[in-house]
């Protein structure tokens, strides 16, 4: 299974992932460190399709494999949303506006989410999370 934890800069998805995927003992990618690997620091829409395929290719390898991973990043538009082709979608919608004038500009909301996050939560309702991501893998 493909966890996308998605939303504006500072909106919380790297604190939610850091503690999900110990919850959930799976494999995560944050998408700054990957894009620190690559020494990739462009975020013109190019850059950003660029980033949601090499995000994808990485949790596409565990998924693969036949493990759970989860990828937190921005993904701020619909094609990059589709680019990843996630199973499960979070979407932390905890401020209005992120750091980053450029990224507010773009961001379009989802549609569709399996889970809206609209408040900063504690680490005791992450295990919830879990639970209920622990369903969806069931199925």
């Amino acid at each position: 299974m493909k966890i996308l934890i998605m939303g504006l800069p500072g909106s919380g998805k790297t604190w939610l992932a850091e503690w999900l995927h110990v919850e959930l003992n799976c494999a995560w990618f944050n998408a700054d460190k990957v894009r620190s690997m690559a020494n990739d620091w462009e975020f013109d829409f190019p850059a950003r399709m660029r980033q949601a395929r090499r995000m994808k290719n990485l949790a596409d390898f565990e998924k693969n494999l036949g493990q759970t991973v989860i990828c937190d990043f921005v993904c701020p538009v619909e094609l990059t949303r589709t680019i990843f082709e996630p199973d499960f979608i979070i979407w932390m919608d905890t401020i209005e506006e992120g750091r980053f004038e450029d990224t507010n500009n773009i961001f379009e909301r989802p549609d569709e989410v399996d889970l809206h996050i609209d408040r900063f939560i504690t680490k005791e309702e992450v295990a919830n999370i879990a639970k209920l991501i622990e369903g969806e893998r069931d199925v």
